[in-house]
């Protein structure tokens, strides 16, 4: 199987890799994708917040399972970069954490992860994430 595992927080990295770990093995890949749209949009705190994000998915998932991590600052959305993702790679499943949200934050910033879902031509898993930004 190759999974695109899309995350910005160590939280968040923390509880994709507790659900991924039983369930992939040596002949799986996980692209981990962390993306930020770049120029003024992104500040060098959330560059290194993706950075530690990466690093625990590679600590946590590559003694079970090849595992590739891209950091991508190029003007896209995150959602647009993860299904891009999934397209060159030929992914069978994406990876995602939530974290729940009142209704006028969904109405006040969209939620990459219901754009991805809306857009996927692949299974995607959504892992509930307690306390991620």
């Amino acid at each position: 199987m190759l999974y695109v595992l899309a995350t910005n927080s160590v939280e968040r990295s923390e509880a994709l890799c507790a659900y991924l770990v039983p369930r992939v093995d040596d002949g799986d890949t996980v692209h981990a994708v962390n993306s930020q749209r770049g120029g003024d949009r992104t500040s060098q705190e959330q560059l290194d917040l993706g950075t530690e994000a990466l690093a625990v998915v590679n600590e946590r998932l590559s003694p079970v399972t090849a595992v590739e991590t891209h950091q991508l600052v190029r003007g896209n959305s995150p959602a647009e970069d993860v299904l891009a993702f999934v397209d060159r790679y030929e992914a069978d499943e994406i990876v995602m954490g939530v974290r729940k949200r009142t209704p006028a934050s969904k109405i006040l910033f969209g939620s990459v992860a219901q754009d991805v879902l809306a857009n996927s031509p692949v299974p995607m898993r959504v892992v509930p994430v307690l306390g991620a930004r």
